[in-house]
């Protein structure tokens, strides 16, 4: 069964990553320590952050946040334990399991930025529960676009570079609507009015994630 199948690898990733703590602190730290350089950079003592400012400082210390964090999908993971992976499941659910695990980090990660930010930059938003949303559904988003897009640089020997150049087209227009969704959840507009970048952003996971399960197994068997 794949459902599973999948239960037992994100129990294995849950594991791994608590062995191996250093892996998030480095993650936690490196998040903190950037939010905390802005807020000295920016002087909020003297002055207000604009609230389209801190919208987009926000998005992009998440953004990579999000690109260090996925990096280590399949960048750590060695020749013998991928072997070792293809003999025991399918590669469907493992790419879904990395996927289901890295959406959840990237909530965890995103949520605490955003905790970090309202404390040390003041909190603009008007609208929480759409701006959670927003957050949940960018995680998943960056997550799943990420996750595959370390499957294929693990391929390459310079795999961290690749990533990163790979990474950028599919990111940036996702970046821009998050933004746009986030600025109307600070501004206090009705939600009707990002429904449809909503919808657009649900969309793509449903058709990043669908691409990952169809095309996963091709490069799982190279």
């Amino acid at each position: 069964m794949i459902a599973n199948e999948i239960k037992i690898l994100l129990l294995k990733e849950i594991k791994l990553e608590w062995r191996q703590k250093f892996a998030l602190n480095g993650i936690v730290l490196y998040l903190a320590s950037t939010i905390f350089t802005v807020y000295l950079s920016v002087n909020v003592k003297i002055g207000v952050l604009a609230p389209q400012t801190w919208n987009a400082l926000f998005w992009i210390i998440i953004l990579f946040t999000a690109v260090n964090a996925m990096a280590k999908s399949f960048i750590l993971e060695n020749s013998g334990r991928m072997l070792y992976y293809y003999s025991i499941s399918r590669p469907q659910s493992f790419i879904l399991a990395k996927i289901i695990y890295n959406g959840g980090l990237m909530i965890l990660l995103s949520s605490l930025g955003y905790l970090i930010f309202a404390i040390i930059l003041n909190n603009p938003v008007k609208d929480i529960l759409l701006f959670f949303l927003n957050v949940s559904l960018a995680s998943i988003a960056f997550a799943t676009t990420l996750t595959m897009i370390s499957a294929i640089a693990a391929k390459a020997n310079n795999s961290h570079t690749l990533m990163t150049i790979l990474s950028l087209p599919v990111i940036i227009p996702i970046l821009l609507m998050v933004i746009r969704i986030s600025g109307n959840a600070i501004a206090g507009m009705a939600r009707s009015a990002s429904s449809g970048d909503l919808l657009t952003l649900a969309a793509l996971i449903v058709m990043i994630g669908t691409a990952a399960y169809i095309l996963f197994p091709y490069l799982w068997r190279s």
